[in-house]
């Protein structure tokens, strides 16, 4: 089966670089799990509110500069959160940003903070 992205994904990706937006577009039409962007571009003020729940450790993040993407699996019609599914949305990332020579980063590989939904461009690449 083949996915799209809905208008509410669509529009989470505005502002996102145009290679991560690329990677995500080529990702939806190869994944076995559904997927939707929860967020792409985020403001100074929403990080900090994100740090105040625990959900992320700095105030540095890529989505302050539109070098990162969340990723929710989408299954009957919700966000799901179990692993399994991450790591096959992850496959489907990273095998969409092999094919277009664009280096990118997820969040699951993380030893310290692992973060299944997120994928970023890495710093050194994308400073």
């Amino acid at each position: 089966m083949t996915f799209r992205l809905g208008l509410r994904s669509l529009s989470r990706l505005e502002g996102v670089h145009p290679h991560l937006r690329t990677v995500v577009m080529d990702a939806i039409t190869i994944t076995s799990v559904d997927f939707a962007v929860l967020e792409g571009l985020r403001t100074k003020e929403r990080q900090q509110v994100l740090l105040k729940q625990g959900a992320t450790k700095t105030l540095n993040s890529r989505h302050l500069t539109g070098h990162a993407v969340d990723l929710g699996a989408y299954i009957d019609g919700q966000v799901a959160w179990d692993w399994p599914l991450y790591h096959k949305i992850a496959e489907a990332m990273k095998t969409a940003a092999a094919y277009q020579k664009i280096p990118i980063e997820w969040g699951g590989d993380w030893k310290s903070f692992p973060d299944g939904p997120h994928f970023q461009l890495p710093w050194e690449t994308y400073p």
